[in-house]
């Protein structure tokens, strides 16, 4: 049986890094491309890695009040070609260039949905992939939502839904969601909507 390490965070990394001494890129797609590197390891030896490097997104948790007074949230049901099925998921979109992720996240979700939102929160970051991509995930929580119409890329298709809390959570739990962002984001909420996780709360523009 391991036994359990007391400090999990040590105070150097200098034990676990892996050095580059070389790099090829391997494939340059339209906004994605992969590198081949040769690196040392911690204790000398050398070894490949291929990676993919990603531009960065941002994903929306969009917080909406009905006329009952309840709180839903807005999600989106789109075909995932490489799953080859439609995925459940929340509003969520590539960062352009060194675009500001607060208004990279105000773009997606009125780009993807229709809805602008009067209030924003950051709540953290997410990196999906680290095994094989750089790929992070900027997480914003909007509220005080106004409906207008979207603007979808061309070639882009999805259905814009909102769920109650027991839904959301339950999709989750059954494994109707799978999407890792999604997933991710449902844990922000539960711990947001407990008051464990509390959120910084500003005007949108």
């Amino acid at each position: 049986m391991l036994t359990p390490i007391s400090t999990p965070i040590a105070q150097s990394d200098e034990g676990l890094r892996e050095m580059r001494q070389s790099s090829d890129k391997l494939l340059s797609g339209r906004f994605l491309q992969v590198f081949g590197d040769q690196v040392t390891l911690p204790d000398g030896k050398s070894t490949f890695r291929e990676y993919i490097v990603h531009p960065g997104a941002v994903m929306v948790i969009p917080l909406l009040v009905d006329d009952q007074g309840q709180t839903r949230i807005v999600l989106e049901r789109q075909f995932r070609y490489p799953m080859g099925q439609v995925m459940i998921e929340l509003p969520a979109g590539k960062r352009d260039g060194q675009e500001d992720l607060l208004l990279c996240a105000q773009r997606e979700l009125r780009e993807e949905t229709g809805y602008s939102a009067t209030q924003w929160a950051h709540a953290g970051v997410l990196h999906p992939c680290i095994s094989y991509s750089t790929e992070y995930i900027d997480i914003w929580f909007a509220k005080g939502l106004q409906a207008g119409s979207s603007q979808l890329d061309a070639g882009e298709f999805l259905e814009v839904f909102s769920a109650s809390m027991d839904e959301f959570f339950a999709w989750c739990r059954d494994g109707r969601i799978t999407d890792a962002k999604t997933l991710t984001g449902a844990l922000w909420l539960q711990n947001y909507l407990s008051g464990a996780w509390p959120l910084q709360w500003q005007d949108g523009p």
